[in-house]
């Protein structure tokens, strides 16, 4: 099994795959963030009615900062996890190796399990640089020292990007049922198309790819930590069929 994580570890690390999804999860959610901060203090019509497109207010502070970092995260954390995910998982297929894994004295059920496992640990380690950006990117701005209730803020936010990696699980499934690349990727698409559809019609915390964003957006106050556990395990439910 150790063995079985040190490669899983290594091909992560040194792929442009895992390199691009980090680097977009990072620095393009904080400059997307950036940008619309910009635009509001230019009170630019367009980027504000987009920013306050859930119906909370957006302002020019640490409140507004993490509004606005919820609704861009919920649905790009999803997104990237997955299509890194859907790498992981598929790539063996993609590069015509899948055979060469029946000669490892590895089982394949150990080596799947190490991907989980080193899909977890990176999916924390960018969730919570995500968060020490967003402490960074306010402070820059000016909002001054983070209040109890910012603190609280930053620690939703880490656990929504966190979610949102655990939403994005079934797409290993995806990946090993076709054998496709393509077809997992297609699958991340369908799960963050499914998100926006369901937060536009006002699904609620009953529905899994929502709650976590309107967990973080409304201050914990719109969902219950029964609808939060039902998202964790119905991710979790995804990735063991």
């Amino acid at each position: 099994m150790n063995a079985a994580l040190r490669v899983e570890t290594l091909k992560l690390a040194h792929s442009p795959v895992g390199a691009i999804g980090t680097l977009a999860l990072l620095v393009g959610t904080l400059v997307l963030l950036g940008g619309l901060t910009v635009g509001l203090v230019g009170e630019n019509p367009v980027l504000a009615a987009k920013a306050d497109f859930s119906g909370i207010a957006v302002t020019l502070d640490w409140s507004g900062l993490l509004a606005l970092a919820a609704q861009i995260t919920s649905a790009a954390s999803l997104l990237g996890f997955g299509v890194v995910l859907a790498w992981m998982f598929a790539r063996e297929f993609a590069d015509g190796t899948v055979t060469g894994l029946f000669a490892l004295p590895v089982t394949l059920g150990r080596i799947a399990l190490a991907k989980f496992v080193v899909y977890a640990l990176w999916v924390m380690l960018v969730s919570m640089s995500l968060t020490l950006g967003l402490l960074g990117l306010g402070t820059v701005l000016g909002y001054g020292a983070p209040s109890p209730d910012v603190w609280a803020g930053l620690v939703r936010q880490t656990a929504l990007a966190m979610l949102s990696g655990a939403l994005a699980v079934p797409v290993a499934w995806i990946a090993t049922v076709t054998r496709s690349l393509l077809a997992a990727v297609g699958g991340v698409i369908a799960l963050v198309v499914v998100g926006q559809v369901g937060a536009i019609v006002g699904a609620g915390g009953w529905m899994p790819l929502v709650a976590p964003a309107l967990w973080a957006m409304s201050d914990g106050r719109a969902v219950t930590a029964t609808q939060l556990t039902l998202t964790v395990a119905g991710a979790g439910g995804g990735g063991g069929g």
